[in-house]
């Protein structure tokens, strides 16, 4: 076995399956850049494996099935293992954040210490991000209306007792944090880097329980950790007693929801047609209810996406 292909067989034992909805592709090497876009009728959907990124996985899977496509969504948690997935084309398709992976990408090539890619500006984060993706093979579609960012959370009563409405209070405050978070939170300059250098909060340790799950949640409601990264979307924080904090200096940027598709495989007219449907619709709010109705009142991801695709008219027979 070359060491090219045993990566492909590591990462296929990695990409647990989370729905099939029909037979997915075989894995193919991926184009040379320059190469025509791709039109494979056998697309695999990646997740990140939060609710959010499950519940547009759905709905794009849903959106290519109509058009026609064979469809199949695999989850992956981790960011270092999809985007080489995706560029090599094992997987097809992924839901991103513009700002989120303009910086990832950008740090990716030029080193951890390259000045941000992304801004609050989404037409400035947009073109940075293209010509970011291209040369990896990489296209992105365009943004809708939705946009999603970063946030971080303490308990109500926490928040009170230490007179905490913006993480400038907390930084202020001088308080030791330990944050629940995504293990990539150490590194990542919107988290914990960033919460010291801009807001001089001291974070003492990130607690590795993934970005705005149940654990992470309750770990900080019972007081094992002090603060956790969700983001603006999160439906549960009430049920937690949990309150954001406001972000003051804008350590985040305004992370529009964008498709990024393997060129070589997936970008087709076809494919940016099919998933640009969402764009007319989809909000800020729709997210937020939906994230409300699978971690809260314990729905499937793909029956929410499926109800909501169905429900305006996205796929045939809606």
């Amino acid at each position: 076995m070359t060491p090219r292909h045993a990566l492909a067989a590591t990462l296929l034992l990695l990409l647990a399956p989370v729905c099939a909805c029909s037979t997915g592709p075989a894995l193919e090497n991926q184009g040379e850049i320059t190469a025509p876009p791709g039109d494979s009728k056998h697309l695999t959907i990646g997740s990140a494996g939060f609710t959010e990124s499950d519940l547009l996985a759905q709905m794009y899977a849903l959106l290519l099935a109509g058009a026609g496509y064979s469809t199949k969504v695999i989850s992956v948690t981790n960011r270092e293992i999809y985007e080489p997935a995706l560029e090599s084309g094992q997987i097809d398709v992924v839901p991103e954040y513009a700002a989120t992976f303009a910086d990832w990408l950008n740090a990716k090539e030029n080193g951890a210490d390259a000045a941000p890619a992304g801004s609050p500006g989404l037409a400035v984060t947009m073109k940075a991000l293209r010509a970011l993706a291209a040369p990896r093979g990489l296209t992105v579609l365009d943004p809708g209306h939705a946009v999603d960012q970063n946030a971080f959370a303490v308990t109500s009563a926490y928040a009170t007792e230490h007179h905490l409405k913006s993480l400038s209070d907390l930084g202020r405050s001088g308080l030791p944090v330990r944050l629940a978070a995504g293990d990539e939170c150490v590194q990542r300059p919107y988290c914990a880097p960033g919460l010291k250098k801009t807001y001089g909060i001291d974070v003492t340790r990130v607690d590795p329980k993934g970005v705005g799950t149940t654990q992470a949640k309750e770990a900080v409601r019972s007081g094992r950790d002090q603060m956790v990264l969700t983001t603006t979307t999160d439906a549960t924080l009430d049920e937690f007693g949990l309150v954001l904090l406001a972000d003051d200096k804008h350590l985040q940027n305004a992370d529009y929801l964008v498709p990024v598709v393997n060129r070589s495989r997936a970008g087709s007219a076809g494919v940016r047609t099919a998933l640009g449907k969402l764009n007319t619709v989809l909000t800020t709010g729709d997210l937020a209810r939906m994230n409300e109705q699978v971690d809260s009142w314990r729905r499937l991801p793909e029956d929410v996406a499926r109800a909501y695709v169905r429900s305006h008219r996205l796929v045939p027979g809606g």
